[in-house]
């Protein structure tokens, strides 16, 4: 749903996106005025892979997760936006290839949209914005080569255990008790992003619960610190 007005503040959370944070005011305000609103409900498709690169997206709010399906429809989850001020779609805008992978509203979503258009005059405009992006580009590979090494030489507690040390890197608080996440993934979407099964990642969340190492309650999920620096009673991890 491409609502086409934005609000001022939704425009100037442009201002705090990672890439355009170089931008002096005049710069910064003459691309918040190109930037359209589109709303999404839960489940729909924002992008689809294959798809033609025709715009750059930054969240304003709500949560969405980039996906890539097997041929028997499984689905492999590459990663979860849901902080306002992620962005996607950046990469088929430089390199004119079709999408790469599917996003999907995981919540109810909103979404400013810059035109490919719109976008490619201002990086030519604004070269520190290129450099801003490809350093992004580079975290995301060194991100995705990780999540590949660790696909083919653990096994699923290492999997597991890494990637919710991981979210404990990102998102995590600090407390007593340990790190806490106060809304982590679903076991679903955990599942999905570290090549199991839902009943699998449940399994292994009771088993680090019986062992002390992690506290799950609902969707709140407090890892000790013996868990994040890997100092367990020998057991698989």
């Amino acid at each position: 749903m491409d609502l086409r007005i934005a609000s001022a503040r939704e425009r100037n959370l442009l201002r705090s996106v990672s890439i355009f944070s170089d931008l002096d005011a005049t710069s910064a305000a003459a691309l918040e005025r190109l930037a359209e609103m589109r709303e999404y409900p839960e489940g729909a498709v924002v992008v689809s892979q294959d798809d033609p690169g025709d715009a750059l997206f930054v969240l304003v709010s709500g949560r969405v997760k980039v996906v890539l399906y097997g041929e028997s429809g499984r689905e492999i989850i590459l990663s979860i936006f849901k902080t306002s001020g992620d962005f996607f779609g950046e990469m088929s805008l430089l390199d004119d290839q079709p999408r790469s992978a599917t996003v999907i509203a995981a919540d109810r979503s909103r979404l400013l949209a810059l035109s490919r258009r719109d976008f490619q005059a201002h990086i030519q405009a604004h070269p520190r914005t290129a450099l801003r992006v490809l350093t992004e580009l580079s975290r995301r590979l060194r991100q995705a080569d990780g999540v590949i090494g660790n696909l083919a030489l653990l096994d699923v507690y290492g999997r597991l255990a890494g990637k919710l040390r991981e979210l404990a890197g990102v998102e995590g608080e600090d407390s007593e008790e340990g790190v806490v996440l106060r809304q982590r993934p679903t076991q679903a979407e955990i599942a999905a992003m570290i090549g199991t099964s839902r009943e699998t990642v449940s399994r292994a969340l009771s088993d680090l619960a019986r062992r002390g190492l992690v506290v799950v309650s609902g969707r709140r999920l407090v890892l000790r610190r013996d868990f994040l620096d890997g100092e367990t009673d020998g057991r698989r991890l």
